[in-house]
């Protein structure tokens, strides 16, 4: 048979092969939309979209780091101030604003280095407002000092002379010292009661005043012998105590100290033994206007008048 015998429908479409072509184009493209082609944008996005850990645990993690910024700690329990437990007791004091323990050893006729030792006080530029410190020695019952009291000074025959009637020598307006009290023992002088000598040779300047003055203000020139008021033992040495200058303080016994200040130059150290009248500073103005002693006796810590006390001149 011949081609052209065959009929119409029979005869091969030229346009067939196209579709074939369109048909192998289609499964290309299904192949490079397959899933197991991830693109890299996908991937990207894929892990921004990754989920946070859980807000729980982040707080926590977080909450120290804020509170050391904001300083709010869990607030410790405040620590009482040592020996607030005695507050009011006899034999104790209180520390108030501006004191130091040389001043408190004066006030109350001790060594700062014993209230100290007395309280455990590591370090003794470091005390606090309202701490409780003893003041008398651990081997002394408080209440048994309170109650025998202070010592009445003791009564010197030489006082009932006439030259005691005279004013204190070189006093400003200055007047006869009173008779001191009779000792409270009978008329025997105190075991407490030093034999007392005068500190330097100037005039008195300025006499006690209750309240006032603390002691007497003798005169004279710059380097003149301050001498020690009675025996005893030095238990300051220094300029600390303000007010004071160049200071020495020494303690007569358990009851009785002195105070040498404004010198020009301190000639013996502290916890030294001293003797009644030997030279133990030279007169200055260290702290002061003008050259003069500033000498004080001390009964018990509490300020007394020399001039009952000291011999006539």
């Amino acid at each position: 048979m011949s081609l052209r015998a065959l009929p119409l429908t029979a005869r091969p479409q030229p346009m067939a092969r196209w579709h074939v072509l369109a048909l192998l184009g289609v499964l290309v493209l299904a192949g490079c939309a397959s899933p197991k082609l991830k693109a890299p944008v996908e991937e990207r996005n894929a892990t921004a979209a990754r989920p946070a850990k859980p807000a729980a645990s982040g707080a926590a993690s977080a909450a120290p780091a804020e509170a050391a910024v904001a300083g709010t700690p869990a607030e410790p329990t405040a620590k009482p101030l040592p020996g607030i437990e005695n507050a009011g007791k006899p034999g104790y004091y209180t520390i108030k604003p501006g004191d130091t323990l040389i001043r408190i050893g004066l006030d109350n006729g001790q060594n700062w280095r014993d209230l100290v030792r007395w309280n455990q006080i590591e370090n003794a530029n470091l005390i606090e407002v309202g701490q409780v410190i003893r003041v008398v020695p651990p081997t002394v019952d408080p209440g048994a000092v309170v109650a025998r009291g202070v010592p009445a000074p003791r009564v010197d025959a030489r006082a009932l002379d006439g030259k005691q009637a005279a004013a204190v020598p070189g006093a400003a307006g200055a007047s006869a010292p009173a008779a001191a009290p009779a000792p409270a023992s009978g008329g025997a002088p105190s075991e407490d009661e030093p034999n007392w000598a005068w500190p330097a040779a100037g005039p008195v300047a300025a006499g006690f005043e209750e309240g006032r003055t603390r002691g007497l203000m003798i005169t004279g020139k710059a380097g003149d012998p301050v001498l020690a008021a009675a025996d005893g033992r030095v238990i300051y040495a220094g300029s600390a105590l303000r007010g004071y200058g160049n200071l020495l303080i020494v303690k007569h016994n358990s009851t009785y100290l002195t105070a040498y200040a404004h010198n020009q130059t301190l000639l013996v150290k502290e916890d030294q033994a001293v003797r009644r009248g030997q030279k133990i500073a030279e007169m200055g103005a260290s702290d002061a206007e003008r050259v003069q002693l500033h000498f004080e006796i001390r009964r018990q810590g509490k300020p007394v008048d020399p001039a009952r006390l000291l011999p006539p001149r």
